[in-house]
């Protein structure tokens, strides 16, 4: 180990190879800008679709209407007749449950869209996505009406 100013230590391995280096608070905080800049940005690893708990939903359909596959984008206008279908996906499935939620991702404009499946009607919401993260919500979705 070597001190710099008590504000860095520099880590080696038993041979003398440099491995590290630990950086109090303080100064972590003045060159925090300067490394991050530098680092590639990373993308976010997309898990996969849920096809499974959207089986699931079609084995217990039992709405009074025939299961729906379109969806559409309000933001940048992209749709699609059969989502299931499309290659490649204009839409990836977010999730889906038993409730009759289902929500998407747009791959165009990354918008979420929720389709809500009542008894008699489908309510169907789009939501942009924003990709400066507010502080104050963990989602990246603004839910706000405007």
């Amino acid at each position: 180990m070597s001190n710099h100013d008590d504000n860095l230590t520099e880590l080696f391995d038993k041979s003398g190879n440099p491995i590290g280096a630990l950086l109090t608070a303080e100064l972590w905080a003045k060159v925090k800008p300067h490394i991050l800049a530098l680092l590639p940005k990373a993308e976010p690893e997309e898990r996969p679709e849920p096809m499974s708990a959207w089986v699931e939903l079609k084995q217990y359909w039992d709405f009074s209407y025939p299961i729906d596959v379109d969806v559409k984008c309000d933001h940048c206008s992209s749709s699609t007749e059969n989502w299931e279908i499309d290659s490649p996906r204009k839409f990836r499935l977010v999730s889906a449950n038993l409730g009759g939620l289902v929500s998407f991702k747009c791959s165009s404009c990354q918008s979420r869209i929720t389709k809500q499946h009542f008894k008699d009607k489908i309510v169907t919401k789009c939501v942009p996505f924003i990709d400066e993260k507010d502080k104050n919500f963990e989602a990246r979705y603004n839910y706000t009406n405007k």
